[in-house]
């Protein structure tokens, strides 16, 4: 036999044993919760609720997005340095500069959650 066959036949008893036994493919997924305030009295207040953790999760790839950003400007200031182009004293402005713009998101992104 040639490798080829095997390797078709060791695929066609796997394909057939997950097949038979779907209970061993079958993934375990979680049900659906309720938001983090809660379901509400009324469908309406529900989805405002839903729509209050929709806002925080945006916040959260934004801040997120910032601090990326933030670090990848870091990133090259670093490497300026080294090629002579800047000084040590850039790289301090740039963190300073950097901690205060996320520490505004954040509070910004408190503020306009509040606001929900």
């Amino acid at each position: 036999m040639s490798i080829r066959t095997i390797t078709k036949s060791l695929t066609g008893a796997a394909a057939m044993i997950m097949g038979l036994h779907p209970v061993i493919a079958a993934a375990a997924l979680p049900g659906a919760q309720a938001p983090t305030r809660g379901e509400g009295t009324s469908w309406l207040q529900t989805i405002q609720n839903y729509g209050y953790d929709g806002f925080m999760l945006i916040g959260l790839f934004l801040l997120g997005g910032m601090m990326v950003g933030v670090a990848s400007h870091a990133y090259g200031v670093y490497h300026d340095i080294h090629e002579g182009k800047k000084k040590w004293r850039d790289l301090g402005l740039t963190a300073v500069v950097g901690i205060c713009l996320i520490g505004v998101g954040i509070f910004m992104v408190t503020k306009a959650t509040g606001v929900l």
